[in-house]
């Protein structure tokens, strides 16, 4: 079939595909019901062609938008094919041994046709606030195996040619800490699709279905031929690099290793993760669908050009990871926190890309997503769910310090307002600001770390955190030094304890602080070349302690 197109032509297509994701992200965010969806911005919406690859997307979080399609055509090709799927489905799962990630993130897909035939798909991701579980916020961190995480949704139709499967919307409903605001975001992510279907529809009617299909398929070509350009320009040869987790929760002496080899040969890329270590019984697992998301990101983070972010930038690069890795796991191992390894697998292969092309990449980011969640419950019984997301300082660059309390790597959330939670639930917040001293010293300095302290106003709360980097610290390059490591209290009547980075339930009274203390980015270059000036600067801003 004949691809090319007008060149104006196929930049207007290809904005015009930007904008409808667009649009759907705005119809999310406008919508949802729970913070972390409407304040923390956790989710991502996308657009794919007919047979269900990923032609745009939302300027989102990098970890849905790379493995969305990932879970879609997981679902289509083994599961339910494209060939049953009509005008006015809703295709959803959060099953991440069908495609997905976590048990939390619900994704939703949408069949858009056109005079009787196909020309599209639409999807959105949520990270939503309870699926039940162990824990409130589906994130515990003792489970040993994925029923313990929540509420598995298999690939399944939610609504049938336009009509709502009542009986799944109530089991989900029946099976989450607070119903109304998961079905809420639930049909937040349906309203988003509608729009989705909405904008494909008028282009196909503007354009016709061959032109727009045709358009899908250069713009996947383009950007593989992008991606391609750009490992053509790296040097050939084989780089390779390791970091660690701290632990799984479970065994909590044994640090888990992250191992990433790269081939470099021509205008391919293979990355070979055979190195990291056997999964584990704790919920630090990934599968498959997860781990490529962060392969994906590194590779066009690292480009020397921008790439229009598309399935055809994967096209180039091929994974090896063996099923029963940490970063392959087999059924039924748990994997709510699969973001742990998916983070520092990114900082695994910018350390091995650095040595490919050193002059482009930055030391290590904070790595971690500092995960916790709270559950209140008044004297009269009432509970509230908060789920938060903290970040810590990014990496020094060759040329630039680090950037303080930056959301980076595989995610890319704002922070919750402290108003808005306080108004909501029995919190209060007595800390928050950057962690003076957290980032690693250089030439180049590493980003500063956060504090942030909750205190509970409840008569009752539990508390449960799934965090690392509180033993293996974000590294340095270039005789740069490691960023601090993170740190975790309870705070109880003056008195102060350390906790592990990884609580499941931990009980709280009214009174309890809880302070978190996140990782500052590792620096770039030896620190006795680092100037005079950004010395002062560094003392005058309260980055460092005046003696420094």
């Amino acid at each position: 079939m004949q691809t090319s197109l007008d060149p104006i032509e196929l930049e207007v297509l290809r904005n015009a595909l930007a904008a409808a994701a667009a649009e759907m992200d705005v119809t999310v965010w406008r919508t949802s019901r729970s913070t972390i969806v409407r304040e923390m911005l956790d989710y991502s919406t996308a657009i794919y062609d007919r047979a269900g690859f990923n032609v745009a997307q939302s300027v989102r979080i990098p970890q849905h938008l790379n493995s969305m399609g990932y879970a879609l055509r997981t679902i289509v090709d083994n599961h339910i094919p494209l060939e049953q799927w009509q005008d006015g489905d809703v295709v959803i799962s959060n099953d991440p041994y069908c495609g997905g990630q976590h048990l939390p993130d619900i994704l939703a897909f949408r069949p858009v046709f056109h005079e009787g035939a196909r020309v599209a798909i639409v999807g959105t991701l949520c990270h939503h606030l309870d699926v039940g579980g162990m824990s409130a916020g589906s994130y515990t961190a003792t489970a040993t195996e994925i029923y313990q995480e929540g509420l598995r949704i298999p690939p399944l139709k939610l609504f049938k040619a336009g009509t709502r499967n009542d009986e799944v919307w109530a089991m989900i409903g029946q099976n989450v800490r607070q119903p109304a605001i998961v079905l809420g975001d639930l049909q937040s992510q349906i309203a988003s699709l509608d729009v989705g279907v909405a904008n494909m529809r008028k282009l196909a009617a503007k354009y016709g279905a061959e032109t727009l299909s045709r358009a899908c398929t250069a713009l996947l070509d383009a950007s593989e031929a992008a991606m391609r350009d750009v490992i053509r320009r790296m040097p050939d040869g084989v780089y390779s690099f390791e970091d660690f987790l701290d632990d799984d929760g479970i065994t909590t002496d044994a640090p888990v290793r992250l191992h990433a080899t790269v081939t470099i040969a021509g205008d391919r890329m293979v990355v070979d993760l055979s190195g990291c270590d056997a999964q584990v019984p704790g919920p630090i697992n990934a599968t498959l669908g997860s781990t490529s998301s962060a392969v994906y990101y590194a590779a066009m983070a690292c480009a020397d050009r921008p790439i229009p972010p598309n399935a055809g930038c994967y096209r180039p690069i091929e994974i090896v990871a063996p099923e029963g890795l940490v970063v392959n796991a087999r059924h039924p191992a748990p994997v709510a926190h699969r973001i742990a390894p998916g983070h520092r697998l990114v900082n695994v292969l910018f350390g091995a890309f650095s040595r490919a092309v050193p002059e482009r990449m930055p030391a290590a980011y904070y790595g971690c997503s500092y995960v916790c969640s709270f559950q209140t419950e008044t004297a009269d019984h009432r509970r509230n769910v908060l789920v938060e997301i903290e970040i810590g300082g990014c990496g020094a660059l060759p040329d630039e310090d680090g950037a303080n309390a930056f959301s980076f790597g595989m995610h890319n959330n704002a922070n919750i307002p402290v108003e808005m939670i306080e108004a909501g639930m029995p919190i209060s917040f007595v800390g928050y600001g950057l962690l003076p001293g957290s980032g690693g010293a250089g030439t180049q300095r590493g980003g500063l770390g956060l504090y942030r302290e909750w205190r509970v106003d409840a008569a009752r709360a539990t508390f449960t955190a799934q965090m690392d980097r509180f033993r293996h610290r974000p590294y340095g390059l270039a005789g740069g030094e490691a960023g601090a490591a993170g740190h975790l209290y309870l705070i109880r009547d003056g008195e102060r304890t350390a906790l592990h980075s990884k609580v499941s339930n931990l009980p709280l009274r009214a009174g309890d602080i809880i302070r978190l203390e996140t990782s500052g980015g590792g620096g770039f270059g030896a620190p006795a070349r680092r100037s005079a000036e950004a010395r002062a600067t560094d003392r005058r801003l309260g980055y460092v302690d005046a003696a420094d």
